[in-house]
C-alpha cells in the first residue's frame, strides 16, 4: 500500500490547518496510509479547534523528530517553530529516501524565519534536493483556473535576486528545465508534451538589441533539447507566451526566473497552485502559497492549495505502480 508524508510546515502559520483540512476532504478518497509530520500536540489542537473529528490511528500515523513538545503559545515565525519545520523536512526526506514513504508534501515554512536560526536556507525545494543529494532539479508550479485550463511552469532559475538572474543563468540550467518540463508530461499522462520556453529580456532579446542571453544561453538549450527529440520551442517573448501557452498551444512553459513564471501561474490559480519538484527520486509536492501569518489560528485558511498537492503526489505515485 502506498504511503504519502506529510510535513506540517512553521506551525505558527496556517500550515496545520489546511494540512488536517485536506486530510478530512481526501481522506475517504482511496486507502492510503498517511504520515503526518509535526508536534502530535499541535496537530491534536488544530483538530479540535477545527472540529474536523479526525482519528490518529493506522492510517493516519504521526511522526514528531523534534522529540520534545513545542510551546503551545509562540509568535510568528517562532524560532523553535523554524527549527521544527526544518527537523520535519530531514524526516520527510529521509523517509522517502528509505522507502518508507511514496511521497514527500509540504507544508508552507517561512524562510526569514528559517535564516534567523542560522541556517542558509534558500527554499524547500534547494532543501530537500540537497538531503537527496540531487542539486540538479527543478520546480514546476502547476495551476488551472475555473474552467480547468491549465499552466505548468518549470523555473530555470528559483530564488535569486533580480539583479543576478543574468549571471546565474547557463545553458544546462535551461536544457535541464526543458528536458523535466517534457518528462513531467509524460508523467502526467498528458497527450503531448509540447513545451514553449521564455525569452530572459523583454521581445526575447530583439535580435540582440536588448540583451544576448537568448542567442548566447537560451537558443542553443532548446536547439540541443530539439536535438534530443524533445518538443521545444521558443524563446518567445513572455507577455506573448503565456497568452498562447494559456490557451491550450503549449503543455508547459520555461521561464527564466521566479516571478517571470509565477506571476501568470497565481493569476489564474492561486487557490489550485501547486509546487512540484522535478528531478527528485521520490515525489515531492506542496501548496503554492506562504505561512499567511496574518490568518494563522483563525480557522479561514483555504486548503485548496493543499489539496491538489495532495492530489498531485496520489496521481502521480499511481502512475508509478
Amino acid at each position: 500500500m502506498s504511503r504519502l508524508a506529510i510535513t506540517i510546515g512553521d506551525i505558527t502559520g496556517v500550515g496545520p490547518e489546511i494540512t488536517l483540512k485536506a486530510f478530512a476532504a481526501e481522506l475517504s478518497a482511496g486507502s492510503l496510509d498517511y504520515v503526518l509530520i509535526g508536534d502530535k500536540g499541535v496537530l491534536e489542537r488544530t483538530n479540535d479547534q477545527l472540529h474536523l473529528g479526525l482519528s490518529f490511528s493506522t492510517r493516519i500515523r504521526i511522526i514528531n523528530p523534534c522529540g520534545e513538545k513545542l510551546p503551545r503559545e509562540m509568535n510568528h515565525g517562532a524560532p523553535e517553530a523554524a527549527r521544527a519545520a526544518l527537523a520535519c523536512l530531514r524526516e520527510g526526506a529521509r523517509l522517502c529516501l528509505a522507502g518508507e514513504a511514496d511521497a514527500l508534501i509540504t507544508a508552507p515554512v517561512n524562510k526569514e524565519a528559517i535564516i534567523r536560526t542560522g541556517e542558509p536556507f534558500v527554499g524547500q525545494t534547494e532543501f530537500i534536493s540537497a538531503l537527496a543529494g540531487t542539486p540538479r532539479t527543478t520546480m514546476m508550479l502547476l495551476g488551472a483556473d475555473d474552467k480547468n485550463r491549465w499552466l505548468r511552469v518549470a523555473l530555470a532559475t528559483t530564488h535569486v535576486a533580480i539583479k543576478n538572474v543574468a549571471s546565474e543563468l547557463t545553458q544546462e540550467k535551461v536544457e535541464r528545465a526543458i528536458t523535466f518540463s517534457a518528462q513531467a508530461c509524460r508523467d502526467l499522462g498528458l497527450s503531448r508534451a509540447r513545451v514553449g520556453v521564455c525569452g530572459l529580456n523583454p521581445h526575447a532579446g530583439e535580435g540582440g538589441q536588448l540583451g544576448t542571453e537568448e542567442s548566447a544561453i537560451i537558443t542553443p538549450a532548446v536547439r540541443a533539447a530539439q536535438a534530443q527529440r524533445i518538443d521545444v520551442h521558443g524563446p518567445f517573448a513572455a507577455d506573448t507566451l503565456f497568452y498562447y501557452a494559456y490557451r491550450g498551444d503549449y503543455d508547459a512553459v520555461v521561464a527564466m526566473y521566479h516571478d517571470q513564471g509565477l506571476v501568470p501561474l497565481k493569476m489564474i490559480g492561486f487557490e489550485r497552485g501547486v509546487n512540484w519538484t522535478l528531478g527528485l527520486p521520490f515525489v515531492r509536492t506542496s501548496p503554492d502559497h506562504g505561512t499567511a501569518y496574518d490568518i494563522a489560528g483563525k480557522g479561514i485558511a483555504d486548503p485548496g492549495s493543499m489539496i491538489a498537492a495532495l492530489r498531485l503526489a496520489k496521481q502521480l505515485i499511481a502512475r508509478q505502480t
